[in-house]
């Protein structure tokens, strides 16, 4: 449903302005109380590189397909709210 409001919104196709993003390691996503020690460089390119071609491959499928999703669709949510 979230999907269909942007395309009915944005159109078919999103152009995400930015590649580059912060990212807080897993083992101290969680940990709220402390301020993360150290923040990571994401990357949307690589992020869909890492998708780009499962579903013809599905054998390839790993958990952490679910991680790179995410990043591309909190990208989308983003620019779609624009």
């Amino acid at each position: 449903m979230a999907l269909d409001h942007v395309e009915a919104s944005a159109g078919r196709t999103v152009t995400l302005e930015h590649d580059f993003f912060w990212s807080v390691p897993g083992d101290e996503l969680h940990n709220v109380p402390h301020e993360p020690s150290a923040l990571t460089i994401g990357s949307l390119a690589d992020s869909w590189h890492q998708l780009d071609g499962l579903c013809s491959e599905p054998e390839r499928a790993v958990a952490h397909h679910l991680v790179w999703l995410a990043d591309v669709l909190r990208a989308i949510g983003r620019e779609a709210a624009c």
